[in-house]
C-alpha cells in the first residue's frame, strides 16, 4: 500500500482531519482532534502507527511479527506500527485502520460523539 492510498482511506472517514504537528515529515490523522493514525512521509517502506486494543495488539504482533511491531515512539501497549510493504493485504490494513478509528471514536466525550454524528447530516 502506498502513502496516497493510506491517506485517501484515512481522510475518507467521518470527522477526520490531517495535520503535521510534529514537523513536515510526520502526517497525523485525527478524528475530532484525537489521533488515530500517524505515518512518516519519508518512510520506506511506508509504515503507519495505529491504535489497537492491548490484547489484540499482542496477538497481531505474534502472528505478523515482521509487519506489525510495537508502536514506534508510542505507548507500546496501545499502539502498533504496521509495515505496508505489500505482505499485508489492503483489506486487512483497512480493518486495522477502522479498528484504530473506532477505538479513538469510542473514547470521545459524549459531546464530541454527538458533534461527529451531526457532521454532514
Amino acid at each position: 500500500m502506498d502513502i496516497e492510498t493510506l491517506r485517501n482511506y484515512c481522510i475518507s472517514k467521518k470527522g477526520v482531519t490531517e495535520e503535521l504537528p510534529f514537523g513536515p515529515d510526520t502526517l497525523v490523522f485525527k478524528v475530532m482532534g484525537k489521533v488515530f493514525a500517524l505515518t512518516g512521509l519519508d518512510s520506506v517502506p511506508v509504515s503507519v502507527n495505529l491504535k489497537c486494543d492491548p490484547g489484540k495488539a499482542v496477538e497481531l504482533r505474534e502472528e505478523y511479527e515482521a509487519n506489525i511491531l510495537p508502536g514506534y515512539h508510542m505507548n507500546k501497549k496501545h499502539w502498533n506500527t504496521v509495515i505496508l510493504d505489500g505482505y499485508l493485504k489492503p483489506g486487512f490494513v483497512y480493518e486495522l485502520i477502522d479498528h484504530s478509528y473506532n477505538l479513538v471514536k469510542a473514547g470521545l466525550t459524549k459531546k464530541q460523539q454527538q458533534e461527529l454524528k451531526d457532521l454532514n447530516e
